[in-house]
């Protein structure tokens, strides 16, 4: 599978798709609506662009997409409330809704109009005007360039960084049989396949972003990681999710379902890194700071309220900054 041109999640609103089944996602991105407008507020006092630029990486379809840009549309409706903005052009905010190719883009568009008249009802129910704002698609990989330079002055990226440009090279199917990802009996070499995978990724998202960022711009980054160091045992509900995933599959291959050889070539393209990880490669970057790292612990049950466990990091001083939340 050609990931840049085959990968994408179900798409449409059926009772498989995406959409109705992302419920986990949504609360990731509740969960960071404080870093959100933090980064979205330091933009409008430092930096008062006359027009703002947001872009959403990896923004998928459904209402979790939209549930991003209606956050940013009232906290700078707040923020010029509350600042007696009386310019007389309000600041406009530019959304770029990014994910490869095959995404579902249209079932985005088709949720615009509807989502408009939200917007409206909102801000008249506060006695607030929300900004003029206007919403475009962008396919291609975040692995590459996708702005012009020094275009954009906020970074939205949600349960989607964990997703590699490929499956670690060179892992064949010799190499890490009876597992679809990182599992008990994985041999370290491939954790370790895994793990400089994720590492040429980040670095080249970092920068390409760090080229198309307005000087001040920010970062809102939020992974399917881990807390611990240790990539076998310390990986969390992601780990627990995809070793049953693959425990699924073997019962097919005994069933004859599935071939074995098939399962044995399989590898998902995914790493879920840890907060030790993630500050070394921003560390090494010398493009970012960090400002706050905040790891979660999140429930994958969609009936179970939302339940945090949450540390803080704060790094300042440079010109470009990250938000990141680690979830495992």
């Amino acid at each position: 599978m050609k990931i840049k041109l085959d990968f994408h999640m179900i798409k449409g609103d059926g009772d498989s798709s995406y959409a109705k089944n992302s419920s986990t996602q949504g609360k990731a991105i509740l969960s960071t609506k404080p870093m959100v407008e933090k980064a979205t507020k330091e933009i409008c006092m430092d930096l008062q662009p006359r027009s703002m630029v947001v872009a959403d990486l990896g923004c998928s379809s459904g209402a979790n997409t939209l549930l991003f840009i209606s956050e940013v549309i009232a906290i700078i409706s707040e923020e010029t409330h509350a600042s007696n903005n009386n310019r007389e052009c309000p600041m406009e905010v530019q959304f770029f809704l990014n994910d490869l190719p095959n995404n579902d883009f249209n079932h985005n568009f088709q949720l615009l109009e509807q989502f408009k008249q939200s917007i409206v009802r909102d801000c008249a129910r506060k006695g607030l005007q929300h900004p003029p704002y206007y919403i475009a698609g962008v396919p291609g990989s975040f692995y590459t360039r996708l702005f012009p330079c020094n275009s954009v002055h906020i970074f939205h990226s949600s349960f989607s960084l964990m997703w590699l440009s490929q499956v670690p090279d060179p892992l064949d199917s010799s190499m890490n049989k009876g597992n679809i990802y990182i599992g008990v009996t994985t041999p370290p070499l491939v954790a370790k396949l895994y793990l400089h995978q994720f590492e040429k990724d980040f670095s080249q998202f970092l920068q390409t972003r760090f080229i198309e960022l307005v000087p001040g711009g920010k970062m809102v980054l939020t992974f399917l990681g881990r807390k611990t160091n240790d990539v076998v045992h310390g990986g969390g509900m992601m780990n627990t999710s995809l070793e049953l995933l693959s425990q699924a599959m073997h019962t097919l291959v005994v069933e004859g379902r599935v071939e074995k050889e098939k399962l044995d070539s399989f590898n998902l393209p995914m790493y879920g890194p840890s907060v030790d990880e993630l500050k070394q490669l921003v560390q090494e970057s010398q493009l970012f700071d960090i400002i706050d790292i905040l790891p979660f612990d999140l429930t994958f049950d969609p009936i179970d309220k939302l339940e945090l466990e949450e540390s803080a990091t704060t790094i300042t001083g440079r010109p470009y900054s990250i938000h990141e939340a680690i979830y495992r």
